[in-house]
C-alpha cells in the first residue's frame, strides 16, 4: 500500500510518523508582546545572555478572555529555543523584562528534531566559563 502524507495511510488510517531522536532536553518557549520592538528586545537580551539559542518573532492575532472580558488584538509572538537546564533562568529573565504584568509564558518539549539543530541549541545555551 502506498503511503500518503506523513501521519496518513491510504484508506484514511493513521500511523505515527517515524521520528528521529526521541525525548530531547530542548524546549520551545513562547510568549507574546504588544509591539514588534518589545519582542525584539526580549529576543535580543535572551539570546545575548545565552538563555536561548535563537528566536523567531511573528505577527499574531489573538482571541482571549482577560479580566472577565472577551477580547481580541494584534500581538507579536516570540518563539525561543532553550534547554531544560536554561529554562528557569530564561523564565525569570522574560518575566522581569516583559511589558505585561502577567504574560503568557509556556514551554513545550521538542520530542524530536534534526540532530544538528538539537546539538546547536545545547551548544549555544551552554553557560560560558
Amino acid at each position: 500500500m502506498r503511503a500518503g502524507p506523513v501521519g496518513c495511510r491510504g484508506g484514511g488510517g493513521w500511523r505515527r510518523p517515524t521520528l528521529g531522536r526521541m525525548t530531547t532536553n530542548v524546549l520551545q518557549v513562547s510568549t507574546a508582546t504588544p509591539t514588534r520592538e518589545q519582542a525584539l528586545a526580549l529576543a535580543r537580551s535572551a539570546v545575548r545572555a545565552r538563555l536561548a539559542a535563537g528566536a523567531q518573532i511573528l505577527p499574531a492575532t489573538s482571541v482571549f478572555w482577560h479580566d472577565g472580558e472577551f477580547g481580541e488584538g494584534e500581538e507579536w509572538q516570540l518563539l525561543l529555543k532553550t534547554t531544560d537546564a536554561r529554562y528557569p533562568e530564561l523564565e525569570r529573565h522574560l518575566l522581569a523584562a516583559h511589558p505585561w504584568q502577567s504574560p503568557e509564558l509556556v514551554a513545550v518539549r521538542v520530542e524530536a528534531g534534526a540532530a544538528g539543530c538539537l546539538r546547536w541549541v545545547e551548544e549555544m545555551t551552554a553557560p560560558e566559563g
